[in-house]
């Protein structure tokens, strides 16, 4: 059974999707259970993780222009992971996805919602990659909390609604291949050898500014952060693909911009997910800013 905005109380599990890029040990501490998709390399299918699709795995195949896809999980593989956890005892499902504007995962997730044993609610965040992964977070330590799944799904689309994601490519050339930014606006950036800085908006990738250095675009996400962040007591993650010098770099200027924002907590950094990877190519450097809520 499938339910968009309600839940019955009672003990409810997490679900997410890999893209989230939550660490493992983060999801299991939480008790958040985490639905891979796939990367298509070749004519091999892997799931997204250590022992299938990896960024590096990723990024070699792009560099040697080998055909890479991506694939949501199919409904049976979300049912699946419903059935489990109720058999494990949950009461209701809270089932928390990537943009539905940009993947099917989240239609995957409502359909497979109608067949559970359990209620599931299905939440859009609207987001891509981290900023999905506090918003399940978010939903997670309201449940531990004693806080109802109502009140969960709530959380999670608040977290994600305030949270800012930016990120940078040295090409939109995968962006174009995947059909996430058109061909003309593709063509356009690579004639004036422009370095596009873009944001999720509605769900969307859309294009926030365009610099003529990776230098300039590097500094002018630093900025956007700061802005982003404004007084708030905020999480942050720095993440990359095949550009650890980059990432390195704005961690350790954001470490300090935001030290009074971040209270002691410490920037998350590290590759990004292979699923994601696949569509914006070696070099990409993104930051997600997500304002923590008074239950986190």
């Amino acid at each position: 059974m499938v339910t968009d905005d309600t839940a019955p109380a009672g003990r409810t599990v997490v679900v997410t999707d890999s893209t989230a890029m939550l660490p493992t040990e983060v999801a299991a501490r939480h008790g958040i259970v985490v639905v891979p998709l796939q990367v298509v390399i070749g004519a091999e299918v892997y799931d997204e993780g250590a022992e299938g699709a990896t960024s590096d795995r990723v990024a070699a195949a792009l560099r040697e222009f080998l055909p890479v896809s991506t694939s949501r999980p199919s409904p049976a593989t979300f049912l699946a992971a419903y059935d489990a956890a109720a058999a494990a005892g949950a009461e209701s499902v809270l089932s928390i996805h990537l943009s539905g504007e940009m993947s099917g995962t989240f239609e995957a997730a409502q359909l497979a919602a109608r067949d559970a044993s359990v209620a599931v609610t299905c939440v859009d965040s609207r987001e891509v990659g981290v900023a999905t992964g506090y918003a399940a977070l978010s939903a997670a330590r309201v449940l531990a909390a004693g806080g109802s799944a109502d009140a969960a799904a709530a959380a999670a689309r608040e977290r994600a609604e305030r949270s800012s994601s930016f990120f940078y490519v040295d090409t939109l050339e995968y962006l174009r291949r995947g059909g996430r930014v058109g061909a003309a606006s593709a063509l356009l950036g690579g004639a004036l050898a422009v370095k596009p800085l873009l944001t999720l908006e509605d769900g969307r990738v859309s294009t926030l500014e365009k610099v003529r250095t990776a230098g300039r675009a590097l500094g002018r996400l630093a900025d956007l952060a700061v802005e982003a962040a404004g007084s708030e007591a905020i999480d942050l993650c720095v993440s990359h693909l095949a550009s650890p010098d980059r990432a390195a770099a704005l961690v350790e200027a954001l470490s300090t911009r935001l030290a009074d924002n971040l209270e002691g907590r410490e920037v998350w950094s590290g590759e990004l997910g292979a699923v994601l990877g696949a569509h914006v190519g070696p070099g990409m450097v993104a930051l997600c800013v997500a304002p923590r809520l008074p239950s986190d």
